[in-house]
């Protein structure tokens, strides 16, 4: 089984999976899935890190491309890698997590590379802006950083902006549109924990 997150910034996306991955005795993945396709295919593990949930910037080289689905290759070398070959390679480790453990995977348009799956639950958190910026400077102050609610907006705006563009350039949904997926929560009006029990009870755990 494999339950998939997508998220706005600040909605809790993150918690709610590791949650989720704690209570069904389930792997997580998060960020650490470009680490692991970069080190798979013999790449610097930053190429991955600068392509994180961005849609392309540019287009290097020729390339297949039909909307996460089929077979990619990597170049290394002196051979240009695209950010296709990237969300490729990306694509090929979901895949993989997905046929070998039970595991949550957070963005990444997970949900899409594996829309055919009947073993898939797809999720998406929202919350109004004001709850998401409570959560982002709770975050950050957590981290050692301070934040005015002024630059939470923006930051929680400009993140959303980026996910939206990556997303709905790699596939053909509509990143936070509810028929996009299985299951929509509001995170302002039940707590992680809360949902992480319907999300439990609706696989049957």
């Amino acid at each position: 089984m494999v339950i998939t997150i997508g998220r706005q910034f600040g909605a809790g996306g993150r918690e709610l999976g590791k949650e989720l991955a704690r209570i069904l005795g389930y792997e997580y993945y998060d960020k650490e899935l470009l680490t692991q396709a970069a080190v798979s295919a013999g790449l610097n593990p930053e190429l991955f890190e600068r392509a994180d949930e961005k849609a392309p910037s540019f287009i290097s080289g020729i390339f297949s491309f039909n909307h996460g689905m089929g077979s990619y290759s990597i170049y290394s070398g002196s051979t240009p890698i695209s950010d296709e070959n990237i969300y490729g390679a990306q694509a090929d480790l979901i895949r993989h997590l997905a046929d070998t453990r039970n595991c949550v995977i957070v963005g990444r348009t997970a949900d899409y590379v594996l829309r055919n799956r009947p073993d898939v639950l797809s999720v998406f958190v929202h919350s109004p802006i004001e709850k998401r910026v409570e959560r982002i400077l709770k975050r950050q102050n957590e981290m050692g950083r301070k934040l005015t609610p002024a630059q939470a907006i923006s930051m929680a705006r400009k993140i959303d902006r980026l996910r939206a563009n990556y997303y709905n350039f790699y596939t053909d949904h509509t990143w936070g549109e509810a028929a996009t997926y299985h299951m929509s929560f509001d995170s302002s009006r039940m707590s992680i924990p809360a949902i992480a029990k319907v999300i439990a009870t609706a696989i049957g755990s």
